[in-house]
């Protein structure tokens, strides 16, 4: 597998997500946020409020809107201060277990496959959470 160049990923217009496309990564974007422990230790515990949920609705729409709003080259670092912004400032969380990074290299990496028609890295995904709750109700 080469690897991701994490500096940047370049955008042609041409190549921008279509509508349903949009729908599909915005649902991309939920499971890999649902995945993120520290910010669901976050949502369950309520750190960001009693509207936790919905300020977790919230980032998945920004980072949507970050993905597809932007006419500039798409930057790893933006992404995540947009990230470790939102959880300090929304959720009262700071994390430094290097997960931040970690999300935003995989969600760089998802929208660049849905740019080029794939949805691998979701699929993935949505694997791993169903063999979880297979995992967890034969517990």
């Amino acid at each position: 597998m080469e690897p991701f160049n994490t500096s940047s990923v370049s955008r042609t217009p041409s190549y921008s997500l279509k509508a349903k496309a949009t729908s599909v990564f915005r649902e991309g974007i939920s499971m890999h946020l649902s995945g993120w422990n520290g910010l669901q230790m976050a949502i369950q515990n309520k750190w960001g409020g009693s509207d936790s949920l919905k300020k977790f609705d919230q980032l998945t729409s920004d980072i949507l809107s970050w993905f597809s709003q932007s006419k500039e080259q798409l930057h790893i670092e933006d992404l995540e201060n947009l990230l470790h912004e939102s959880l300090l400032l929304t959720f009262n969380t700071d994390i430094e277990d290097g997960s931040i990074e970690e999300v935003a290299e995989q969600l760089m990496i998802m929208h660049e496959e849905f740019l080029q028609g794939s949805h691998a890295l979701m699929n993935k995904r949505v694997i791993e959470i169903k063999n979880l709750g297979r995992t967890s109700s034969s517990s």
